[in-house]
């Protein structure tokens, strides 16, 4: 009976013990994976309930990947794990042993090799042309998953500010479209999970930073997308959002540290006023607001100065570049995060990848501001972004707002704006690395500003097509698209591609179904961006341009061994090109070929239509 009760009595103590040490809960592990040969060191960030409890070793021993460090973070939920790995350490997998007391449980982690040439991977350059895509708007190429279970949002696709079903496989069936318009690289908007109830579609709201969002398909899938494009010629930009993210997140309602959101007693947006970054007369209140404050209820703002999730962010942007071979990205809100860090966030970006290209969005009309934000650019207090491109976005103000003006001109109006804007080049660090564009997702479509003359979307396309900097396109301007409903704003300028879904009346990415102005605008973009791909003279040759208050513009795009004339006449009289006037440059060149027609052209007396542009290029 005694010898009874002390093993009843010992298998009530083991109960009791393992009650206390329930099984070991792993939900979250990232980045997902990782690879030999990296220059930034693994930081593996892990969530599971009550894994702070936890110790951490990688098996098997001695194989050159060791656990250095183990980080508890605030919340007992997370920990975050410093992995070394040797330079001469195997590529496979590793198991992840965790233990608390006599509970143990085991995760494969992937470290793998790294494609060849990975380190100096090229990225997009002035030699591009950008084509912009809004997934959700372009093409449904797998009608069943529209809706998934595992999503709010459901489409509907007689409501703009719904999803309408776009997503990878239709941008996949429509790449031909892309590469044969003369395009050479694509941002999409993002396509990370975006899990909101409503307005989703936009996807700048992220709800989970490793996961392809299941509407638009899968991680493999956009593994495969970025496969085809590079078959095609075509770069791929991926969109990201350091900045905020969505409420609806895994973490968001337990983060691992108090400060990884900015926290408010009450909700406070930003005061969007980020000239507070540079400005020496600036309080620092609304400096803190402006980088600290919300952008939506919906969107936490993140908080780059905790250093775990600067490190976080940086490990994610290279996993995504690493994953799936990326050629570049474009960075939503740029000066919106707290510039230090991001200065940091760069670096590292740009460590591992020496050649790549990151282009951030600095929506300013400033030219002084714009510059400031360029990496390696003079800045009096002494910062450096190491940011390497930046967005025109005051020669995309001259340039919409000159559309809106054709009469003959005067100071400080039409394409005086464009040569206003120029003239102030002396500015920037580095022309070779600005963005240029008339419109993208969140600007009025630049065909609604030209109001469907299609005089003036060729002029425009002309100007992309010519002038310094690197071009981007939003989808639909090469066919001159319309909003449907301005007045509802950017839901309605995000039309969808008439063809991209099944029974649509009109299939636009057929070229046999083209006509009148639509036509017209398609076929002067396509013979220019088609042209351009070769033009070592377009991008990177020096510019000349001469003012005139007629409403006309003037430029030389010209090197050693080309020079291209363009003249724009925003006019709505005929001019003649005062040949004469640019004696400086022209010494030699009286024959050159019209690059839209072919033909070959005579400079002198030669007149040029209203509201049309010309471009010749010569050879010296």
């Amino acid at each position: 009976m005694k010898k009874c009760l002390i093993t009843l009595l010992l298998m009530a103590a083991t109960f009791t013990a393992m009650a206390a040490k329930p099984k070991i809960d792993i939900k979250h592990v990232e980045p997902l994976s990782w690879w030999v040969g990296m220059e930034m060191p693994l930081q593996l960030m892990i969530n599971g309930e009550a894994i702070a409890e936890c110790n951490v070793e990688v098996l098997p021993a001695d194989s050159g990947v060791a656990v250095t460090a183990i980080h508890k973070a605030e919340s007992p939920n997370y920990i975050f794990v410093d992995v070394a790995i040797a330079a001469d350490a195997k590529a496979g997998d590793y198991t992840l042993r965790f233990t608390n007391g006599k509970t143990k449980r085991d995760y494969v982690y992937t470290i793998a090799e790294r494609r060849e040439g990975s380190r100096e991977r090229a990225s997009f350059t002035t030699a591009d042309f950008v084509y912009l895509i809004m997934p959700d708007r372009f093409a449904n190429g797998n009608p069943a998953n529209d809706n998934t279970n595992d999503t709010a949002e459901k489409a509907d696709r007689t409501k703009p500010w719904l999803r309408h079903g776009g997503d990878l496989e239709g941008m996949i069936a429509h790449l031909d479209y892309i590469a044969d318009l003369g395009a050479t690289a694509i941002w999409s908007t993002p396509l990370l999970l975006d899990n909101e109830n409503g307005a989703s579609y936009h996807g700048y709201s992220c709800s989970d930073y490793y996961l392809i969002d299941p509407r638009y398909g899968t991680n493999e899938l956009f593994k495969e997308y970025v496969e085809e494009c590079h078959k095609r010629g075509l770069k791929v930009i991926m969109d990201i959002v350091p900045n905020h993210s969505s409420t609806t997140h895994w973490w968001y309602d337990d983060q691992p540290f108090k400060d990884w959101t900015h926290q408010w007693d009450n909700y406070t947006q930003s005061n969007w006023t980020f000239s507070t970054n540079m400005d020496f007369n600036a309080s620092k209140a609304d400096l803190y607001q402006m980088e600290s404050g919300w952008f939506d209820r919906s969107m936490a703002d993140m908080n780059l100065d905790n250093p775990y999730l600067l490190r976080y962010f940086q490990q994610w942007a290279i996993w995504w570049v690493e994953y799936s071979n990326l050629d570049g990205f474009r960075v939503d809100t740029y000066p919106y995060n707290e510039k230090m860090p991001m200065s940091e966030w760069c670096k590292a970006v740009m460590a591992e990848y020496p050649n790549f290209n990151i282009v951030g969005e600095v929506w300013t009309s400033s030219i002084p501001q714009l510059a400031y934000w360029q990496g390696d650019n003079y800045n009096k207090d002494g910062f450096n972004s190491h940011l390497k491109s930046i967005m025109d976005f005051p020669l995309h103000d001259a340039i919409r707002a000159a559309m809106t003006e054709s009469g003959n001109g005067g100071w400080g109006t039409g394409m005086t704006r464009v040569y206003d804007v120029v003239s102030h080049d002396f500015v920037y660090h580095d022309l070779s690395n600005m963005m240029i564009m008339a419109a993208n997702h969140d600007t009025d479509r630049i065909g609604d500003v030209c109001e469907g003359d299609a005089r003036k979307m060729k002029i425009v396309a002309t100007l992309l097509c010519t002038m310094r900097g690197m071009p981007q396109m939003l989808y639909g301007d090469e066919l001159m698209f319309r909003s449907t409903n301005r007045s509802m704003g950017h839901p309605t300028l995000r039309v969808d591609f008439p063809g991209g879904w099944e029974g649509d009346a009109v299939n636009l990415f057929d070229r046999s179904e083209h006509s009148g102005d639509q036509k017209e605008v398609f076929d002067h973009t396509h013979t220019l961006l088609n042209w351009r791909k070769t033009k070592e003279v377009i991008h990177n040759g020096k510019t000349l341009h001469f003012i005139d208050r007629d409403n006309t513009y003037a430029f030389f795009r010209y090197n050693d061994a080309e020079v291209v004339f363009v003249y724009i006449n925003n006019s709505d009289q005929e001019r003649t090109v005062p040949w004469s006037r640019y004696a400086e440059i022209t010494e030699g060149l009286n024959l050159g070929r019209n690059v839209i027609t072919g033909e070959s052209v005579a400079m002198e007396n030669l007149t040029v239509a209203p509201m049309t542009s010309l471009v010749v290029e010569f050879r010296r």
